[in-house]
């Protein structure tokens, strides 16, 4: 009965979103395969979008905590519908190419990188007694926000999270653990290089230099990492004490060691693949009038063999990963949600990318300073894709200061010092800022913040709601935020 009335509902949202495009745009005769103007795009466009994100909210926490584990695919797929056949009724050809183009060059690519950092990363064992004091655990964090610029956020968060969960397995309190995991080595370690966070990595094939992040993010992650670091050191240790702070002896003391350290080898070939894919140019083949990059198929084909040597040397049914407590379950609701989300943010972006031209026209006048840009690229990353919102304010700094894109190289390593091209730096270090930092305020921001929930709550940790998560990183995150912008900013 509920599944009928459920699919009553889908079907007369969709039959009714049909009839208000069709409508809308009953004099839209194109078929040009170049996508829809988002000039065009009305602001209930993102219905859907705003939808699925709610689903994902509130769903959760009123019907099942297991929902999305259990239903986000047909949650996802839904939404999905509701989205797509209106905007393929009203837009055909433009519409087809809108939906075709986000999954071969955002989705896919998406996913197999995920798919690649989590699959060689669960074939690394930490073996050993570890016990999770605030000294400790302090000790994990901090190694996994060094290293996350390196190995990806989501290559750092799938090595050490299972570690973490497991030192901590006699502690009662865990939630601040995963929150702080998420909000340092899922996010704010990854500021350093390209390969650290997906927006970056696309500064990178846009002509941002590979190290210009390090030296022009640094000192502003070093700042809030080492006073997030101190903060979680703090409120471990009362929460230790509170426990009775004291380490339960269960009469062993192995060593800590590492195995399945050869899938670092599998690791540095996803890293090359990525830098690969960013330095050669092998020319394009066009996919159904989408124009997909030949060093971007070699990128993608390199990682999926990359992880599977790594299921053949350490097999998903070995003892190692069965230690390790791997499944495939956490990919597989990143996988579901986001194919949702990626198909209904559609509209979102179109109109971003029509800056004044489109409805969103006043927020992008308003948009002057390098502080503006830190904090609309911020929110606005914290529930779109952070990696193409970051794309997009790019461009609009760009367009704002009359810059070719070809003159990014030369602006970024000092050759040329002119007011604008100042400006620009100014402009994009606060945008890399924006996307990076607050892409840790919601579950959505950035992959590997759902991937970590769902591991956490598949070793049994109750984690917070959508809004629960996010009182959390207003309460800590935001202040912080307020810090950065008086002192870098301004």
């Amino acid at each position: 009965m509920k599944f009928k009335l459920a699919s009553c509902l889908i079907l007369c949202v969709i039959v009714g979103l049909t009839f208000s495009f069709s409508y809308a745009f009953a004099a839209d005769d194109t078929d040009s395969d170049h996508g829809v103007d988002g000039a065009k795009l009305p602001m209930w466009s993102i219905i859907p979008f705003v939808g699925i994100l709610l689903s994902i909210a509130i769903f959760p926490l009123v019907l099942d905590s297991h929902f999305l584990i259990h239903h986000g695919g047909k949650m996802s797929l839904a939404w999905a519908l509701i989205f797509a056949i209106p905007y393929l009724v009203a837009f055909r050809g433009d519409a087809f190419y809108d939906i075709l183009h986000i999954y071969l060059i955002d989705y896919i690519p998406f996913i197999i990188l995920l798919w690649g950092l989590f699959t060689v990363a669960g074939g690394i064992l930490v073996r050993g007694t570890l016990r999770g004091t605030p000294i400790v655990n302090t000790l994990l964090l901090l190694i996994g926000t060094a290293i996350a610029s390196w190995v990806g956020t989501t290559g750092a968060s799938m090595l050490l999270i299972r570690p973490l969960i497991r030192a901590n397995a006699y502690r009662k309190s865990k939630v601040h653990l995963i929150i702080f995991f998420i909000f340092l080595v899922s996010n704010i370690g990854g500021s350093l290089t390209p390969l650290g966070d997906p927006p970056l990595f696309l500064g990178f094939l846009h002509g941002v230099p590979f190290f210009w992040t390090t030296t022009a993010l640094f000192t502003q992650m070093l700042f809030i990492s080492v006073i997030l670091i101190v903060l979680f050191f703090v409120v471990d240790t009362l929460m230790f004490k509170r426990e009775g702070g004291v380490v339960p002896d269960d009469g062993t003391n192995e060593p800590i060691r590492v195995d399945g350290l050869f899938n670092l080898i599998f690791l540095l070939g996803i890293v090359v693949a990525v830098l690969m894919s960013g330095t050669l140019k092998l020319g394009e083949v066009n996919i159904l009038g989408v124009q997909v990059a030949w060093q971007n198929i070699a990128r993608d084909l390199l990682i999926v063999v990359m992880g599977l040597l790594s299921l053949k040397f350490t097999p998903f049914s070995g003892k190692l990963r069965q230690e390790n407590e791997f499944s495939w379950e956490p990919i597989e609701e990143v996988a579901k949600v986001f194919a949702g989300i990626f198909i209904t943010i559609i509209p979102a972006l179109a109109i971003l990318k029509a800056g004044e031209n489109g409805v969103l026209s006043g927020l992008i006048r308003a948009i002057q300073e390098p502080v503006h840009y830190f904090w609309v690229t911020g929110i606005l990353s914290s529930f779109l894709d952070n990696a193409p919102t970051y794309l997009t304010f790019f461009n609009t700094a760009l367009g704002k200061l009359d810059l070719n894109e070809a003159l990014v190289p030369q602006i970024l390593s000092g050759q040329l010092t002119e007011s604008q091209h100042l400006e620009f730096v100014k402009l994009l270090t606060s945008i890399s800022l924006g996307a990076v930092f607050m892409g840790a305020n919601t579950y959505i921001g950035n992959a590997p913040n759902f991937m970590v929930k769902a591991i956490a709550e598949q070793s049994g940790i109750r984690m917070p709601s959508f809004f629960g998560y996010m009182l959390w990183s207003v309460g800590i995150l935001a202040p912080l935020f307020v810090i950065v912008t008086l002192v870098f900013l301004r």
